[in-house]
């Protein structure tokens, strides 16, 4: 197979076992290198059987989003899933209903971003060192505005909603439950609201997330630390945006793969400004961190392939989680 070559195959069924990067050199001169435990392996996949997708986020609106479907096509990067962190309301009718139509076409997830939230409303706290409340949703108007944008933007199309409040999230899950919102809808946990344990994982999966950002900084043991309690996908940075870090880890994406399954690549962009809300005072800048979040995909992609380690992908056009568990949805909770 070529390094471009991301078809899937079965990791439990390879004959081979995935090369660590610079072993073999360093084995030649006495060097030695860590083993592998089997026991630290994710036992989980997606319900296609793969072990990883793929997602590009920050695709702020219809433009970004031509760019990353052109660019994914010139690198040959499979795309599973576009997110954006401006969030609905920045959106009009017809560039959502656009976007999920182009989506649609590729048979890609479009995640949207629901409602206000703490860090771009009046509240003061969230200015100050501590981070105050953070991005979570302040006072009852807060949350029926992420109400309001999840029923507009599934009524136009998209079946995928970005949260960052654990209120916002169980709200969102006992109308999807009521048939309020459509079957197949799936919420996306926020990076800046992601859990760093694995009680807290867990309790979100139960709240109704589908997919659940961590933070980038998390070890290789944390991971499995959270795969020991949880099958719900994870997604990670495999670069993460300054505001988060920073962390470029692309030499670790085949144990992150290992570890985390399953689990979401996304593909961010370190030095680099924020671009959240955008707006087109900020459209050179969007598109080009666009294209080049793709480019990042590609040689994420590249080095896997490099090291046998590419087998896994999930088929493209996925996009359920399976079976999660949950709290009890009771009428009048």
């Amino acid at each position: 197979m070529t390094p471009r070559d991301t078809g899937q195959r079965s990791p439990v069924n390879a004959s081979h076992v995935p090369r660590r990067p610079g072993v073999a050199a360093l084995a030649r001169i006495g060097h030695p290198s860590p083993g592998v435990d089997p026991a630290d392996a994710s036992p989980h996949s997606f319900p296609d059987g793969g072990t990883w997708r793929t997602e590009i986020p920050s695709v702020e609106g219809p433009e970004a989003l031509a760019v990353v479907l052109a660019e994914s096509l010139r690198l040959d990067v499979p795309v599973h899933r576009v997110s954006q962190g401006s969030g609905i309301w920045m959106l009009t009718d017809d560039e959502i209903s656009g976007m999920a139509e182009s989506c649609a076409e590729r048979g890609i997830e479009l995640c949207l971003f629901t409602g206000p939230r703490g860090t771009w409303d009046i509240g003061a706290a969230t200015r100050t060192d501590s981070g105050g409340g953070g991005l979570r949703a302040r006072g009852h108007d807060a949350l029926a505005g992420c109400v309001e944008d999840a029923l507009r933007a599934t009524g136009l199309g998209v079946r995928c909603l970005l949260v960052a409040d654990e209120g916002v999230l169980w709200t969102l899950h006992r109308l999807r439950a009521a048939g309020l919102l459509p079957d197949g809808t799936t919420f996306k946990l926020s990076a800046l609201t992601g859990p760093v344990n694995p009680a807290a994982y867990s309790v979100y999966e139960r709240l109704g997330a589908d997919s659940l950002n961590v933070p980038s900084d998390l070890t290789l043991d944390h991971l499995t630390e959270i795969r020991r309690v949880s099958r719900a996908p994870m997604d990670l940075y495999v670069e993460a945006p300054d505001d988060l870090g920073g962390y470029v880890r692309m030499y670790e994406v085949a144990e992150l793969i290992r570890r985390g399954a399953p689990l979401y690549l996304k593909f961010g962009l370190s030095r680099s400004p924020a671009i959240y809300p955008y707006g087109a005072q900020l459209r050179d800048l969007t598109l080009a961190t666009a294209r080049e979040r793709v480019r990042r995909g590609r040689l994420a992609l590249d080095l896997l392939a490099r090291h046998g380690a590419d087998g896994g992908m999930s088929p493209l056009g996925s996009r359920l989680p399976g079976p999660l568990r949950r709290f009890s949805v009771q009428e009048g909770d």
